[in-house]
């Protein structure tokens, strides 16, 4: 069977470094991003050769497509055409957003962007995935956050949606295995990547203190590679050391 992918959040971070590895490792990955357009920074760009619609290397290939995954109609339209004409082997919900700071100081389109990209949108591709993922005997991976462990003031709604997202990472795990359907949680620490824009912190100029988008992805690679029968279902990756940057 041909190793088709589906990852959303692909246009930056950690979703634009894992669909490029795992395209390296010969995957045809339909990555999804609201927007490719590059930013600048150098974790979060797109190298030249890697900007068009399609890329190619090593017999994979990236195939991007623009959809706003909070349009529910658009979500749909896109995830059923694509498993309509390729087998889906992998699916990687990887797309996040986070708003910070203490949750009076949040307002109603916050809290419902964070819901729908964090949560609902990852549950709805699910579904409309999981009885084909069955058949081909997949795997899901679900991109949530340390944050779902622990209780967090300054990102309580940011957290509660992780923990959620962890939390059907579990049920669905329990209920697809016995279909040889493998469901894994990658939960990383402070990753230097765009998801902080919102916040009054970043991540800290210490190697040794920050996560890469390329380590997450390189954790994505481990969790998939591992041999038919045996699943890794829960996956925790922190730096060495925990700090992070208040930004002026």
């Amino acid at each position: 069977m041909e190793k088709n992918v589906i990852i959303t959040g692909a246009s930056s971070g950690i979703g634009m470094k894992t669909a490029c590895r795992l395209m390296d490792d010969g995957w045809c990955v339909y990555a999804i991003g609201r927007t490719f357009e590059s930013d600048k920074s150098e974790e979060n760009d797109w190298t030249e050769e890697k900007k068009a619609e399609v890329s190619q290397k090593n017999g994979g290939k990236i195939i991007k497509i623009v959809c706003d995954i909070t349009d529910t109609g658009m979500l749909a339209r896109v995830i059923k055409q694509v498993n309509k004409n390729h087998d889906i082997k992998l699916l990687i919900n990887n797309a996040g957003t986070a708003y910070y700071g203490l949750h009076e100081e949040l307002n109603a389109a916050k809290i419902s962007r964070m819901v729908r990209t964090n949560l609902e949108a990852p549950m709805i591709i699910c579904n409309l995935l999981l009885r084909d993922l069955k058949k081909n005997h997949g795997m899901i991976i679900n991109i949530s956050s340390v944050t779902a462990q622990k209780s967090n003031p300054h990102g309580c709604a940011y957290g509660a949606t992780k923990a959620g997202l962890t939390s059907f990472s579990h049920s669905l795990f329990d209920e697809a295995r016995k279909y040889g359907v493998s469901v894994i949680n990658i939960e990383p620490d402070m990753t230097d990547t765009n998801l902080y824009r919102n916040a009054d912190f970043t991540a800290d100029d210490d190697e040794m203190a920050r996560l890469t988008a390329k380590d997450v992805a390189e954790t994505v690679l481990f969790a998939v590679n591992q041999r038919e029968g045996m699943v890794v279902s829960d996956i925790t990756v922190k730096p060495q050391f925990h700090r992070i940057k208040k930004k002026r």
